[in-house]
């Protein structure tokens, strides 16, 4: 499986110690991670000598980066910008330091239904970033997010119309989607050229909940078929969203993992493992 399907994910959903993290990935034979929280703070906002070390323990594991997971563009669209944009500019040179130019962000959050109002600013902003990324070597994944500019395919679509190439591609994630009450499979259809990586959740269209990948509303088998027929090679990143992680609060409001109908609060470890085992089922169905 290994040989034709690149699994990744936030090994922070399992614990926020980079050992665990490590023995965990291991564990399920997984040898890359998409380093969003590591050792009690996001990866861009460490020390030159921590991200050395951090660096030192993944080779030695064997485990490289398919991305950093920064927070980047997500601020609000009317917060000041230069601080953040001087944090974009040291996330690119971390991941330098960990050997990849990938960079996972988002597209600023816009008061709810002005993103017309706020279009122009948010593609000032972004343009900038994708000019950074273009004379640093970096490529930025735009993940769709709820509540940000692009929560939906639409504005999603515009985005990459604007600047999608060589430094600006999409992260496909499901769950956001499907809590955004956009359909999935419309989302694909307007965005499948310009899919890059996907961020693997599940999620249920009534409530929005999360759950396991293919236990949802999210079409993640049929997409994913007809990703792979086209000629999809990138990384497939877990993202279990199962239960209470380190900053989950931040991210989802509903703390609890359902299973088979029943509410279940998973351990770190146990959420990363359920969702690596849904996601594995549906590739080998495929």
């Amino acid at each position: 499986m290994e040989r034709k399907y690149l699994l990744t994910g936030f090994a922070d959903e399992i614990d926020q110690d980079l050992n665990i993290q490590i023995e965990n990935l291991q564990k399920l034979g997984m040898h890359y991670v998409e380093m969003r929280g590591v050792d009690g703070n996001n990866l861009i906002y460490h020390t030159d000598e921590k991200v050395k070390e951090i660096k030192s323990r993944l080779d030695e594991a064997g485990i490289a980066l398919s991305a950093l997971g920064s927070p980047l563009g997500k601020i609000g669209i009317e917060d000041p910008f230069e601080k953040h944009f001087e944090e974009f500019k040291r996330a690119v040179e971390i991941a330098h330091k960990m050997d990849t130019k990938n960079i996972r962000m988002f597209s600023f959050y816009v008061p709810e239904g002005k993103n017309a109002e706020y279009k122009e600013q948010v593609f000032d902003r972004l343009g900038r970033f994708v000019d950074y990324a273009a004379a640093n070597d970096a490529v930025l994944l735009h993940e769709n997010e709820k509540g940000i500019y692009g929560e939906m395919a639409k504005e999603c679509r515009e985005l990459m119309d604007a600047f999608y190439g060589d430094h600006f591609k999409a992260i496909f994630d499901f769950a956001n989607f499907v809590q955004a009450k956009q359909d999935t499979l419309e989302a694909y259809k307007l965005l499948k050229d310009y899919i890059a990586y996907i961020h693997v959740k599940d999620a249920l269209w009534e409530n929005g909940s999360v759950v396991p990948a293919g236990m949802g509303d999210g079409n993640l088998a049929a997409i994913l078929k007809d990703l792979y027929a086209s000629g999809f090679a990138g990384f497939l990143s877990l993202e279990p969203h199962l239960f209470n992680f380190s900053g989950f609060a931040g991210l989802e409001r509903d703390k609890d993992a359902i299973v088979g109908g029943e509410t279940k609060v998973l351990s770190g470890a146990e959420a990363f493992a359920l969702a690596h085992e849904s996601l594995v089922k549906i590739l080998e169905e495929m």
